[in-house]
């Protein structure tokens, strides 16, 4: 009996001996693996409208009915220079200063015996208030302000230059709207639909069938305009 109790014994004994490691070898701690960083979303451009510019325009301009400019349209080319400041994320609140320049046109308005009284507006500027909405690089404004007018006025019977006086078509107001494309860091094009109304030139002296007759010197304008752009608001800069 004790042989077989000792035998029973060693025998547990040599199992324990060969299971135990293979357990223990089972319990030894697993590796941690770590997640991968996240990877940042790329960069969104934020576009500043705040700061000074100044640039140039061409278009065409055309007059109203009763003028003494005549019907014909005209080339325009000119210059602009202004400053925005961009406001609550998207409003921009600016001014403005423009002045073009016109080629001469054909026309003026006929009357009897061989008379024509003609305007040839040599060049049109304004200084306006500008106020617009901004999406990204897109501007949409509005504008309006204070008008002026370089015209030349002239009566002729026959031919022959005659003495006149007539009053008006200088000074005037205007409004107008744009849309505005930030293309570049310190570079916008725009194009432009403008209003000028410089009420009316009156004759009070001159040949008789022009004296106390009026004619109307309102024009139209289509421009489009590139402009170089100083941001005093600092440089555009990056979000996630």
């Amino acid at each position: 009996m004790n042989k077989t109790l000792t035998g029973s014994v060693l025998s547990a004994a040599l199992l324990a001996a060969l299971v135990l490691p293979a357990g223990a070898a089972d319990l030894r701690p697993r590796p941690v693996t770590k997640a991968p960083p996240p990877v940042p979303t790329p960069m969104a451009q934020v576009y500043n409208w705040t700061g000074f510019y100044i640039g140039g325009h061409v278009g065409g301009a055309f007059t109203g009915d009763n003028s003494l400019a005549g019907s014909d349209g005209r080339f325009l080319g000119g210059v602009q220079l202004g400053a925005d400041y961009q406001f609550n994320s998207n409003w921009v609140l600016g001014i403005e200063a423009q002045y073009g320049w016109l080629t001469n046109g054909n026309g003026g308005v006929a009357f009897p015996v061989g008379g024509i009284a003609s305007q040839e507006p040599r060049g049109i500027g304004s200084v306006t208030g500008r106020f617009g909405y901004a999406w990204g690089p897109t501007l949409a404004y509005v504008k309006g302000g204070y008008a002026f007018a370089d015209n030349h006025t002239s009566v002729t019977v026959a031919g022959v230059p005659q003495a006149f006086m007539a009053d008006g078509g200088k000074d005037g107001w205007t409004v107008g709207a744009g849309l505005e494309y930030m293309f570049a860091p310190n570079w916008s094009a725009k194009v432009e639909y403008q209003y000028y109304d410089f009420g009316n030139t009156t004759f009070s002296a001159g040949p008789p069938a022009l004296v106390g007759t009026s004619f109307r010197n309102d024009v139209h304008t289509v421009k489009a305009g590139l402009n170089y752009r100083f941001n005093w608001g600092g440089p555009e800069v990056p979000r996630y």
